[in-house]
């Protein structure tokens, strides 16, 4: 059986496409309402017993009515049309109950009060054979199929609004044609046999000077000059007679006259005419081409100014003959890449001018003549001179007037710069912008290789001390000075020993290669060390970083990348822990040190997920009554082997694991919860991490906990360090601002200690001030912390700030304090951190505290 092909056929994209063309032509859509169509869907209606009939017609995306009868709405979305359906098939479709019918069943128009139940409709079909759209009814009733009579009813109903259609359809292109022949800027002129005019549009009276009254009537030849009139007559008298003339069925250029004598060039088309009644005659399409004229002679002189383009054109631009590879043309700009003047170079080929380019070049010509296509290449080209260039070139193929592919055509752009500068830039993309060091890139290349070819080597990572603290006071410019000149110092130690690279913020590696690495390495390290000790000095002011290097050698330590990296980290860390400012050679105890860490460091995310981070409260009296006014929250952890740990190791350990947010987020819930069940007027202190102000939801966490556990917001205290105030002051602010309009009070917590600033006070006032414990030790024995605690009360009191004392632990320390004007004390003297029940049970009991002898506060 022989297979249908249907590679021609039309898809049904193409049919629906040239369907909504031809419904756009019909210029129906959107039209108002006409009688002869509102008949139709009232007697459509009325014979076959429903509630509405409607002319429906189905654009792109739209259902719309051209007529409609018992239907409130103009038009529905196509997607829920029942309409489309009936586009598709062609036919009649009828739906006796669309709720029982999957197709309709969840459509809106059915599911809606008073939705279709009951649907028929014949499409409307064109002379063309193209739907446009139906013949509808519907009813909100179910009944059964249409008999005979009611299907032939609605069909011929249809029939007669599709005649309607393309009738409206007929009379509009009739006015249209007219009003084209009115409106075009041609001029349309008819004569009758004897060669009288009988027509003559509003063209021919604005292109010949004569109205059409002037016109009708007169004899065709007062469009022609009177040198011309002779030999028109006689050929309109042959045509008259049915001869032959050249003039109909094709366009010929003429002169033509105005009335006011002038003439003009014309180029007219000439048919017969004929009517039932008889009358006969000529047709003419006259169309003024003065204008065209005018652009040919303009096409002249642009085709000259084109070749004085092509000739001064920045690019080389040449065509060659396909058939002999000769060169037909060649601009200026080829005459310079080639270093040979056109003369030479026209008529001969690459194998005679350029013997050592020619082979390579003719390859390229023949791939581009293959493909048919434009082909482009880039390639280096020897000129006669011994300079070599990078030519980007462009060939195709282009049809000749004797046959196709006739010549091939190049335009070739030296981008000879443009290599050199992207060698510069790939040179750049190994080094670091800022320091020109080797960036991380180059260092991980390059120690891949030399691990891979078993070269020993000394590893050192470098990192700066204090460097974060720099950033903080002098921001990101200033580091990035800093940085400079650390760059220039380490390259000043290393040039001539090893190479080093950049690959982090403050990080940077140096390896050294070949003989008595470990001795090199300490005397590099030492150096290193003593280079970055010494001050830096920027625009910005003087600062002093140093750094901690650690040391591997390859292969003792490691030979593979990844080791030779978690060691030289586990050196480093040494190095740092050590106390900064020194070098340390990795060792295998280092890495068990390191699994330790990493063990409490999954311990500790172990006690976190399950609460067993808990919390002990020490209590803060008033100085001069010893009441108790708050208790500050301390987190605790007892490590199930270690036994307690240090909460200054487990909260930096906490910080540095990631999980300080979910931490501080339990101790603060749970911190709220404790304090609603003491009195009213005692509050509870709770410590923020640095970290917590990063992720931007502190305040949301502190609402939610305050929320959680029903604390009045004014009994909490949120403390913070100056540390933290200088990070980024106006993010830092701008949350504790946040905080304390929820009626939280805010602590500035170790005053004294870090980069103290006055503005601070000015920029945010604190409700309470906490000395620092150093200066509280410092009371009895020291004039300078004396006189440093009495400037902070004296600049509380100026304030309306609090001035809370810190570990105290003796009497002498509380009764200088108390007379120094602290408001509050805290310490061992007074109590050490309670647990909550014990603390519940002394508020109960007591509410002022007697200072412990100094024996028991020890």
């Amino acid at each position: 059986m022989r297979r249908m092909d249907l590679s021609n056929a039309p898809s049904s994209w193409d049919i629906e496409r040239e369907r909504l063309a031809a419904l756009s032509g019909y210029a129906i859509l959107d039209t108002p309402p006409e009688r002869e169509y509102d008949v139709l869907t009232r007697v459509a209606a009325v014979a076959l017993n429903v509630q509405s009939a409607a002319i429906s017609l189905i654009d792109g995306h739209r259902q719309w009515f051209k007529s409609r009868h018992g239907i409130a709405f103009p038009e529905t979305p196509r997607a829920i049309a029942f309409c489309s359906h009936a586009l598709k098939a062609r036919s009649a479709l009828v739906v006796p109950d669309a709720r029982q019918d999957t197709r309709f069943r969840d459509n809106p128009l059915v599911t809606s009060e008073g939705g279709i139940r009951f649907y028929a409709s014949v499409p409307l079909i064109t002379q063309t054979g193209l739907c446009l759209g139906t013949l509808c009814v519907f009813d909100p009733a179910p009944r059964e199929r249409l008999d005979d009579d009611e299907r032939l009813i609605l069909e011929d109903l249809a029939q007669h609004a599709t005649s309607l259609i393309e009738a409206r359809c007929a009379r509009r292109m009739t006015e249209i044609a007219g009003k084209v022949v009115d409106a075009t800027s041609d001029a349309v002129l008819a004569a009758d046999l004897s060669g009288r005019i009988v027509h003559w549009n509003a063209a021919a009276e604005q292109m010949f000077g004569r109205s059409r009254g002037e016109a009708i009537g007169e004899d065709v030849s007062i469009i022609m000059p009177p040198r011309f009139v002779h030999g028109h007559t006689e050929a309109f008298g042959r045509a008259a007679q049915g001869g032959p003339t050249r003039l109909v069925g094709s366009f010929i250029e003429l002169v033509a006259m105005r009335a006011d004598g002038s003439e003009f060039p014309i180029e007219l088309s000439l048919a017969r005419w004929g009517d039932p009644s008889g009358d006969q005659g000529f047709a003419a399409i006259v169309r003024d081409i003065s204008a065209r004229k005018s652009l040919e002679r303009e096409r002249e002189h642009a085709q000259k100014f084109l070749q004085s383009i092509v000739s001064n054109l920045p690019a080389t631009l040449f065509v060659k003959d396909v058939e002999t590879r000769r060169y037909l043309m060649i601009n200026h700009a080829g005459e310079t890449v080639m270093g040979r003047p056109a003369s030479e170079i026209i008529g001969a080929t690459d194998h005679e001018l350029f013997p050592a380019n020619a082979e390579a070049s003719e390859d390229r010509d023949n791939e581009a003549i293959a493909r048919r296509e434009t082909y482009q290449t880039e390639a280096a080209f020897t000129r006669g001179d011994g300079e070599t260039l990078y030519l980007r070139t462009m060939r195709t193929v282009i049809d000749g007037p004797d046959r196709p592919c006739q010549y091939l055509l190049g335009v070739s752009e030296d981008v000879t710069q443009i290599r050199r500068t992207e060698a510069e830039v790939l040179r750049l993309a190994h080094y670091d912008a800022l320091t020109g060091l080797l960036n991380r890139s180059s260092y991980t290349d390059r120690l891949f290789r030399m691990v891979q070819a078993r070269e020993p080597f000394a590893m050192l990572s470098i990192d700066l001390d204090r460097f974060k603290a720099v950033n903080d006071q002098f921001g990101h410019p200033g580091g990035d000075a800093v940085l400079i000149q650390v760059g220039d110092r380490l390259r000043a130690v290393i040039e001539g020993e090893g190479w080093i690279a950049r690959i982090g913020g403050d990080e940077f590696i140096a390896v050294l290669a070949g003989e008595r690495l470990r001795e090199r390495a300490q005397m590099c390290a030492d150096r290193l060390i003593d280079e970055l000790a010494k001050p830096i000095v920027t625009g910005r002011g003087v600062c002093y970083i140093g750094a901690s290097v650690g040391i591997v050698l390859m292969p003792q330590d490691g030979e593979t990348t990844e080791q030779l990296r978690e060691n030289v980290d586990l050196a480093l860390y040494r190095a740092k822990h050590n106390g900064r400012a020194c070098a340390c050679f990795f060792n295998a105890e280092m890495d068990s040190s390191a699994r330790d860490r990493r063990q409490i460091e999954r311990d500790l995310r172990e006690a976190v997920a399950a609460g067993d981070i808990g919390l002990v409260y020490q209590p803060l009296v008033a100085a001069q009554t010893g009441r108790i006014t708050s208790a500050e929250a301390l987190a605790r952890w007892t490590h199930p082997v270690k036994g307690p740990i240090r909460p200054d190791v487990f909260i930096a350990l906490a910080e540095e694991c990631g999980i300080i947010d979910q931490l501080a987020e339990q101790l603060l819930r749970q911190a709220c919860v404790d304090a609603r069940n003491w009195p009213a007027d005692v509050r509870v202190a709770v410590n923020l991490s640095p970290l917590q102000f990063v992720s931007g939801k502190l305040v949301e966490t502190v609402g939610a906990a305050l929320a959680a556990s029903g604390l009045c917001p004014s009994r909490l205290q949120l403390e913070v360090t100056e540390g933290l105030v200088i990070r980024d002051v106006e993010r830092t602010f701008d949350q504790l601002e946040a905080l304390r309009s929820l009626g939280i009070q805010i602590l500035i917590d170790d005053f004294g200690v870090g980069y103290s600033s006055l503005s601070y006070f000015q920029r945010f006032p604190f409700d309470k001030v906490k000395l620092d414990r150093s200066f509280v030790e410092q009371v009895t024995q020291s004039q300078a912390a004396r006189a440093i605690i009495q400037a902070v009360v004296g600049l509380g009191a100026q304030l309306g700030m609090a001035v809370v004392a810190e570990g105290v632990e003796t009497h002498e320390q509380m009764e200088a304090l108390v007379a120094m004007g602290c408001t509050h004390l805290q310490g061992y003297l007074f109590s050490r951190p309670l647990p909550v029940t014990t603390l519940c049970a002394m508020l109960e009991s007591q509410r002022s505290v007697v200072p412990r002898q100094d024996s028991q506060a020890a």
